[in-house]
Parts: C-alpha cells; sequence; structure tokens
C-alpha cells in the first residue's frame, strides 16, 4: 500500500500504478503470493546451507531447482483454467500410466521403487505429478455434474482418488498416498457434500484402520507408529530420529543459538537434517521466533491460496485452487507434526525448504494453476 501511496504522488502517478498492475496481469503472476514464495524460498536456501553441514553443492543444486520451478509456476500461470479443465482427463491416465510402469520398470532406493527413468530424460517422480493431476481430474469430474454430488457421484470421486492412492502405496510410499488422498478429498469437502456422507467417510476410515494394519502397512511402517506412542524404548534405532529432533527443537529456546551454531545438526546427531528434518535445524538455530515466523509465512501462503478459491469464477476453479491450498497446509501440519513427535514419521518435506527436486516442481506448478485461477479471473471480469 505504501508504495502504491508513493506511485500516485509522483507526476503521472495512477497511469505508473495502472501500468505497472496491468503488466503484473498480462504476465498472469499474483504479485502477493510472488513475493511469499520468493520470501520463502530465500529462507529455504538459508537453512538448507545449515542443515546441508555447509554444503555450497547442496545449495547450488536446489537454487537451480528454484530457477526451474519458477519458469514451471510461470508457464502453468499463462494456460487459461480451461485448458487445465480440458486436459484433466488426459493428465490424469498419463499419470495412472506412470504409475504403473514404475511398478514395473521403476528405479528405487532403501526398499521403495518410486522414480521412473526414461531414455534421455532425469529420473522423475510420478506419484508428485499425481498431487496436482488427482485434484484436478475430481474437480473436472464433479463441475460436469449438480453441486452438491450425489451419492454415486461422491462414490465415483472415490475410485478416482483411490486408484492413483492404492499404486502409490504398492511402492511403498505411503507419505505420498496420504497427500494424494487428501488432494481429492479437499475437492469432494468443497464441493459441499453432506454431513452425514462426511460422517460415513470418516467412520469408514476409522473401520478401515485395523485392516490396513493387518494386511496393508508394512513391519517399518508399523514401527514408526510404535515409535511415535514410545521413541524412549528404541533409544539408538528405531526411536533415534525423533529424540534428536525433539532435543534440537526444545535446544533452539527461544530465539536460537544463531545461525551454523546448532550442535545437533552441525555434529550430525540430527538426521536427514536437509531433508525431512530441516524444520528442526531452523528451531535449533533460530528458536521459537525462528519457528513462528516461517509458520507465519506459511500461514499468509495458505491465506492467499484460499482468497483465490473463494474469489474463482467457477466451480471448478473454486475446487480446484481450494484442494491445492488445502494440501498444501497439509504438507506443512504433517512434517512439523511428525518432526515434533505428535505424528509418526512418514517422509514428507518441508515444502520449499526441505532438500528436494521434484516435490519443488510440483509445488510451483500448482501456485502457477493458483495463479491462473486468480489472474484470468481478473481479466475476464474486466
Amino acid at each position: 500500500m505504501a508504495n502504491q501511496e508513493f506511485l500516485r504522488q509522483l507526476p503521472g502517478g495512477d497511469y505508473h500504478l495502472k501500468n505497472r498492475t496491468s503488466l503484473l496481469f498480462r504476465l498472469h503472476i499474483d504479485p502477493i503470493l510472488m513475493v511469499l514464495i520468493l520470501i520463502l524460498s530465500i529462507v529455504g536456501l538459508f537453512v538448507l546451507y545449515s542443515g546441508s553441514g555447509e554444503s555450497a553443492v547442496h545449495v547450488q543444486k536446489q537454487a537451480m531447482r528454484f530457477m526451474l520451478a519458477f519458469v514451471v509456476m510461470i508457464v502453468f500461470a499463462q494456460l487459461d483454467p480451461s485448458v487445465y479443465r480440458r486436459w484433466a482427463p488426459w493428465l490424469f491416465a498419463m499419470g495412472l500410466i506412470a504409475l504403473a510402469a514404475v511398478l514395473v520398470m521403476g528405479t528405487g532406493a532403501k526398499g521403495a521403487q518410486r522414480w521412473l527413468q526414461l531414455p534421455g530424460l532425469p529420473r522423475f517422480q510420478p506419484s508428485e505429478f499425481m498431487k496436482l493431476a488427482v485434484p484436478m481430474m475430481v474437480a473436472w469430474y464433479l463441475s460436469e455434474r449438480y453441486l452438491p454430488p450425489r451419492f454415486k457421484h461422491v462414490l465415483g470421486s472415490l475410485v478416482l482418488i483411490f486408484m492413483p492412492v492404492v499404486l502409490v502405496i504398492k511402492q511403498p510410499d505411503l507419505g505420498t498416498s496420504l497427500l494424494i488422498a487428501a488432494s481429492g478429498i479437499f475437492v469432494l469437502l468443497l464441493a459441499g457434500i453432506s454431513g452425514k456422507l462426511v460422517g460415513g467417510f470418516i467412520a469408514s476410515i476409522a473401520a478401515l484402520v485395523p485392516v490396513m494394519w493387518m494386511f496393508v502397512m508394512r513391519d517399518y511402517q508399523k514401527q514408526r507408529v510404535l515409535t511415535l506412542i514410545d521413541p524412549e524404548k528404541d533409544p539408538l534405532g528405531s526411536g533415534w530420529n525423533i529424540i534428536q529432533s525433539k532435543t534440537a527443537i526444545g535446544s533452539g529456546g527461544m530465539t536460537g543459538k544463531g545461525w551454523l551454531e546448532g550442535t545437533q545438526s552441525q555434529l550430525d546427531f540430527l538426521p536427514e537434517s536437509h531433508t525431512d528434518f530441516i524444520i528442526a535445524v531452523l528451531a535449533e538455530e533460530f528458536g521459537f521466533v525462528g519457528v513462528v515466523l516461517l509458520i507465519s509465512l506459511y500461514v499468509l501462503i495458505v491465506a492467499r491460496g484460499l482468497y483465490i478459491a473463494i474469489k474463482a469464477q467457477d466451480s471448478f476453479g473454486r475446487m480446484l485452487a481450494g484442494s491445492l491450498t488445502l494440501t498444501f497446509f497439509v504438507y506443512v501440519f504433517v512434517n512439523i507434526g511428525m518432526v515434533s513427535g505428535i505424528l509418526p514419521v512418514v517422509g514428507v518435506p518441508l515444502p520449499l525448504v526441505s532438500y528436494g527436486g521434484t516435490s519443488i516442481v510440483t509445488l510451483m506448478a500448482a501456485f502457477g494453476v493458483l495463479m491462473s485461477i486468480h489472474t484470468h479471473k481478473k481479466m475476464l471480469d474486466k
């Protein structure tokens, strides 16, 4: 607001302000969302430098990924929402084919088979792509029907959601499968399904928990749940990660020990300090104040995404924008919850802060879709 007043006070200020605003919308960039993402990305690089043991190589690679991801975001923002609506079934079908290919010819590590290596292309993780394709597909399916959806359409949506979820669970990747399921279920909730259906769905999930424990979850996944309940039972084994992360968080106090001064991360007590447990590094070095500021950034991004969803021009845009925003919130909540010991460890990175490739590109593509929904709507309104 201060910048706008300054521009207005200049000779021809109103003209310059309108010209700047129209330029942003011609580029289909939402300035508020863009600034928040840029700040978060810069913060992520600083924390990554410390969490990776002051590795300039990791920071350089992450910076290159951010550059690619920002290009992807801008490209996705240029496409009209009608393009996403028209291509949703095809993108969903290609994603299912890629997930099936992972089970047949995928590559992996540590007992998981999650990546696909095609000739001439870098290795990528198709399950990350489905975090975008699933809500797009469910939003397309429901937007073609009367809302709130009838029971048979709810069932149809659940089939669309759980087809990729089952394929991802078989990789196995429980964390990503939960995020994919959440992205589709959020679309259903935003479509206005009745409270009775929501209650029945929750009851069904609760009834399936014992079945999943007995027949779906693997031994290491069960161990993570047991470790959540009592990490001290195996302090040098399965409980090591969560004990060290809680120690790092607690030792940071109110203002932290200072950048690059965290003992848990710098002395390699904290495992996966540059990926899943990176917020423990931030908590140790910047304390409670640093964590609150980081969470505030996430809250502002979520608030902006929900605002875009509310202002969307049609039901497809509203459901898709809302789902992408709420899924981003789940990303943050699950990561912080597992690092602080209130949720089991499921391997979900901290968005735009943890070291990674495919997840960053997918997140930025989602932000590009949000900008597309918002800026194209504005242009149509004009």
